[in-house]
Order: structure tokens, then C-alpha cells, then sequence
């Protein structure tokens, strides 16, 4: 989903996302299945909004999650009025009451943050999420405390046999709001304040000299991204039915900076990967393990530390590779890789499960089971697989890692020769 492409080529990528939407519940129909698709639209939205600021407008923000919060609380209070007959709006158009909400509290505290750019605004960002969530325990009125604020979904009458009583009706919505906003965020990256974004993000000096105010621009994106921003919130009021102060807290807003940087803050469809990945360590993993977010901190460091420019960087690495037809000579040093990849994810898993009972867990029991195995945590031998397959992957990667590098590099530089 880059910039790049014909008009055809968007066409065809586009209908096919929809068309992926459309079926996957088809395959995916499982109540489970069906709230961890839902949780990964209403994350796109929010990874997509949030990259608008750091990948589109250089600006790290420590506090976005203040824009689906309180996006999610304005949807969740007219989620009552409605119930109390007060507010005859569509359940359909929740979102957009959170993509408001956020949107003016974009104008008002990016009035503010904008001011300043780099570290500071980091900081200034950080401050306002810590104000709002130290607002959201002192006026329950509003926040609701440490409870929240409930709602019901399921109200007034059905509109042609919807009443977002079951998952899948609300997986539908989420997706249609998802694709949508996937395509207007995308349609932002084309107009002219999405360009001159990323001239502000890479030459501040040089856009104010060719007469544009930087502050200004910052101030309309984050504007922007606070509306899609409010509108995740919204659907995720709609799906769970409940708002509390972890909307608005910093977990959320490191959550989708992590997200985001995971997937490629560089590459438009990178927040996406990131998005889906994350959730699938939040929801998907969590119900496997319990040293979940070790697991998620141990990923974040490798990708930090060895891919720098996100998933969207390896994917995008391959193009050239395919467009020459010579994909096929990376097979075996890709190959090579792999295997010791997983045989060090072997190891590195059961070496991160046996830690993890034998330090916390202890008191059920010396026992853990893995892969249908019982493994005894105070006996030697499982240690010492564990640490071999560790040790063994880790060789491996280094040795067919280097082979992997070193034979990329030589293919692209003999299709850099050739083109000269």
C-alpha cells in the first residue's frame, strides 16, 4: 500500500484487502477467532492514526492513546443517552462521535504540543496522557473511576436485522470502518498537507523557508490523526461495551507506538503488520502463556536491534529480488536461516517457560507442560536441551545470518552493475 503503482495496481490491492475482510470470518468463525479479528481492525486504525504523527510527521508521541480514550468515553456516554432514548443516533455511527471527540481534543492539546518539536514534544505529549489519566481518576462523573463508564450495544430497534448482538455483526462493522479509514488515511498521504508533512518531518528549516509555518502543520496533522484516532476509540467502546481509565493510559500509547515501530513507522502498510502482530501477542499469545510480554519485549529488542525499519523493510527488500527473477537464489540461504531460527525460537521458548515456572510458579507444582511434554523443572536434562537448541540456533543464526547478508548484497550490487 505505498504511494507507488499504477492506478490498477491500487485498485486491485485494495479490493483484495476488502475482499480479505469479507471472507475471513468465513474461515475465522469462532467467537475467539472473531474478537481477535475485531481487535485487530480497531488497532490498524489507531497504529494507522498514530504513524501519521511518527512516521508521516516525524513526531513521537508518548500520549496518543488521550485521542481514542476520550473518543471512546464521548461514544460510550452517547451509547447511554441512546439507551435512555435521549440521542436517536445509529449504534453504525458511534465512531464518528469518537472520531469528533478526538478531533477537538487534537485542536485543543496539539495547539500545545505542537509548539515545540523533537524531545519536547515527546514530552509535552507524555505530560498531557498522564494529566488526562490522572483527570480520568479524579472526576468520576465523567470517567466513571476505577469502573468506567458500561454501555449496551444492543439497543433500539434493529436496522435491517443488525442489532450488534452477536460478534460477527460487530467484526462487519469494525471492518467496514477499518477499510474505510484505512483508505482515507491513505488518501491524506496523497493531498498536499500530507506532503508537506513529511517535508516538515525531514527539513523543518528548509519548509519554513520555502514559507510554510511548521507548527501549523503539525497542528492540522495531529488534528487528523486524532479524528481516526477517536473513531478506534469508538469502535472499541462499541466492542466492549465498557471504557475505563486504561483507554487513556500510557500502556496504550506504548502499545501502539510499539505497534507501529514493529510494522515499519516508514512504510504506510507497516502499522498495519505491526497492529496484527501486536494483537496477536496481547490476545492470541496471552492465552497460551503467561510470560506473554516477555515474549513481546524480547521481539521489540530483536527488531529494534536487527530491523530497524520494521516488517514492511523485509517485505519491501524482496521486490527487487522478484523483479529481476533471481528471488530463487536467497531459497537455500533463506532456508538455512530459518531452520536455526527456529531451532533458537525452540530453545529460547522452553529456556523463557521453565524461568517462568520455576521462578512464579513453583507453588503449583514442578511440572510444566510444553508441546504435550511434561517437563520437571528441577531436573538437569530439559535444561540442557534447552540450552543447547538455544545455543545451537544462535551459531546457526550468526554463521547462515552472515551468509544471508552477504549474498543479498552481492546480488544487489550485480543489479546496480547492470543498470549502470
Amino acid at each position: 500500500m505505498q504511494a507507488t503503482g499504477g492506478g490498477m495496481g491500487r485498485a486491485i490491492l485494495w479490493g483484495g484487502t476488502a475482499l480479505l475482510m469479507l471472507v475471513l470470518p468465513l474461515y475465522f468463525s469462532t467467537g475467539f477467532a472473531l474478537t481477535l479479528l475485531s481487535q485487530m481492525g480497531i488497532m490498524i486504525i489507531f497504529a494507522l492514526s498514530y504513524n501519521m504523527l511518527l512516521g508521516q510527521g516525524g513526531m513521537l508521541s508518548f500520549g496518543h492513546a488521550v485521542y481514542s480514550g476520550l473518543g471512546a468515553y464521548f461514544a460510550v456516554h452517547a451509547m447511554v443517552l441512546m439507551g435512555k432514548g435521549t440521542l436517536p443516533v445509529a449504534v453504525s455511527l458511534l465512531p464518528l462521535i469518537g472520531g469528533v471527540a478526538g478531533m477537538v481534543f487534537g485542536v485543543i492539546f496539539g495547539y500545545v504540543s505542537t509548539k515545540r518539536a523533537g524531545t519536547t514534544f515527546a514530552m509535552i505529549s507524555l505530560g498531557l496522557g498522564e494529566l488526562v489519566f490522572a483527570c480520568s481518576l479524579m472526576f468520576p462523573g465523567f470517567f466513571g473511576g476505577e469502573g468506567g463508564i458500561s454501555g449496551n450495544r444492543a439497543i433500539g430497534q434493529p436496522v435491517l436485522g443488525v442489532d450488534y448482538k452477536s460478534s460477527l455483526q460487530v467484526y462487519y462493522l469494525i471492518a467496514v470502518w477499518c477499510f474505510l479509514c484505512m483508505v482515507a488515511m491513505f488518501a491524506f498521504t496523497q493531498t498536499p498537507l500530507g506532503r508537506i508533512s513529511n517535508a516538515v518531518r525531514d527539513n523543518p528549516e528548509r519548509a519554513e523557508f520555502i514559507g510554510y509555518d511548521t507548527q501549523k502543520v503539525r497542528w492540522l496533522v495531529l488534528i487528523v490523526a486524532g479524528f481516526f484516532a477517536g473513531i478506534s476509540g469508538g469502535l472499541s467502546a462499541i466492542m466492549f461495551e465498557i471504557v475505563t481509565a486504561e483507554n487513556v493510559s500510557a500502556i496504550r500509547s506504548g502499545g501502539v507506538l510499539l505497534a507501529t515501530y514493529i510494522g515499519g513507522a516508514l512504510f504506510f502498510f507497516g502499522p498495519i503488520l505491526g497492529a496484527c502482530l501486536f494483537i496477536f501477542f496481547v490476545v492470541a499469545l496471552s492465552e497460551f502463556t503467561k510470560a506473554w510480554l516477555l515474549y513481546l519485549g524480547f521481539f521489540f529488542v530483536l527488531m529494534v536491534m536487527y530491523v530497524p525499519g520494521g516488517l514492511a523493510s523485509l517485505i519491501l527488500m524482496q521486490f527487487p529480488l522478484a523483479r529481476s527473477g533471481r528471488a530463487h537464489e536467497m531459497l537455500g540461504p533463506y532456508a538455512r536461516a530459518g531452520a536455526a531460527g527456529l531451532v533458537l525460537l525452540a530453545g529460547t521458548i522452553l529456556l523463557i517457560e521453565m524461568t517462568y515456572h520455576a521462578s512464579l510458579e513453583s507453588a503449583s507444582g514442578n511440572v510444566v507442560r510444553l508441546w504435550g511434554l511434561d517437563l520437571n523443572v528441577t531436573s538437569i536434562a530439559p535444561w540442557a536441551v534447552a540450552t543447547l537448541l538455544f545455543a545451537g540456533g544462535f551459531a546457526g543464526m550468526v554463521r547462515y545470518g552472515a551468509q544471508v547478508r552477504s549474498r543479498y548484497g552481492d546480488i544487489m550490487a550485480d543489479l546496480l552493475a547492470r543498470s549502470a
